[in-house]
């Protein structure tokens, strides 16, 4: 029989995640958000980044069944990975594990992995799953976005709460908050690179605090708990302090356990995420490539367009 204590809430615990996720009190998570390791060669402090394929998958397989043993019921579990294992990982979750695959959410973003003889990467994959497909969170009015029938045409029929978001998110290092224009046709978040300020500066992929908060702010409420089995930069327990959330990490690498623990400690509930809000508006172009307007801008462009056709020479008439 284990003896050993569970993990604390709203800590970062170094170790195996296997090992903590074993401690871990069955169905007590309600979000579980992991960015393994891609098993694609990435030069990490502790942990070897080039298994063979049968050894990821098994491994993989592993502290999958892990995560889905400690969610509740109606938990929530995003799985973010690269090209080369998002298929199986897939097909293992939902025909081996039982989990049921709600969402795969295409992650687009420029500054990708250069490539020699094929297509240049910028994309990884989010798939949302859930335990009970009759019964988990999921908060659409937290995350509506007006339709472009009500921003573009002006359509009073438009629905009033807006729209979900599409299942393509797009990333753009140029959009920083100083460069960002809330009426755009795409929903940015701006991807962390080496120079933005959010960055934490010892781990190389860094997932951005605004994805993380429209998967917490979507599938999770106030005080409930999320799970990051791989800590990482420490981004996914930030946000959920942040939103307050009570959050529970695992990191196997002293180093980054020990930044992580730093980071955290200077974050308070209630402070703001890091990076670009999310727009509030978005207004995808029309056929003849114009955008609608506010109206008082309309107005002073009209006034201006008047003007500009008066005649040059009024007293020649």
């Amino acid at each position: 029989m284990n003896t050993t204590p569970p993990p604390n809430l709203d800590h970062i615990h170094q170790g195996d995640c296997l090992d903590l996720l074993a401690r871990t009190p069955a169905e007590s998570v309600h979000l579980a958000f992991a960015d393994p390791p891609f098993n694609i060669g990435y030069d990490y402090d502790t942990y070897d980044d080039t298994r063979s394929t049968d050894d990821y998958l098994t491994w993989c397989k592993r502290w999958m069944e892990g995560v889905k043993r400690v969610l509740r019921l109606d938990g929530t579990f995003w799985l973010a990975i690269g090209d080369e294992y998002a298929a199986e990982l897939k097909v293992m979750a939902t025909r081996e594990l039982g989990l049921v695959c709600r969402s795969w959410v295409v992650w687009y973003y420029t500054f990708g992995v250069n490539c020699k003889y094929k297509f240049s990467r910028s994309h990884a994959h989010l798939f949302h799953f859930v335990k009970d497909p009759k019964t988990f969170t999921f908060n659409v009015d937290a995350i509506r976005v007006p339709s472009a029938r009500e921003l573009v045409y002006g359509d009073k029929r438009a629905n009033a709460p807006g729209r979900l978001p599409d299942d393509t998110w797009i990333l753009r290092p140029q959009d920083l908050p100083e460069g960002f224009e809330a009426d755009g046709d795409t929903w940015f978040f701006p991807r962390v690179c080496g120079t933005f300020k959010e960055r934490s500066g010892w781990h190389g992929c860094q997932m951005p605090e605004q994805l993380l908060g429209r998967i917490i702010r979507a599938c999770s409420h106030e005080g409930d708990t999320v799970l990051d089995p791989f800590g990482g930069s420490g981004t996914t327990l930030a946000v959920a302090k942040k939103m307050g959330r009570h959050f529970l990490g695992f990191e196997l690498s002293e180093q980054y356990a020990a930044r992580i623990r730093d980071r955290l400690t200077g974050i308070a509930p209630g402070d703001p995420l890091d990076g670009a809000p999310e727009p509030l508006k978005s207004s995808p172009a029309t056929a003849e490539g114009r955008r609608l307007r506010p109206e008082a801008e309309r107005g002073v462009k009209r006034r201006r367009k008047k003007t500009a056709a008066a005649p040059l020479f009024p007293d020649a008439e």
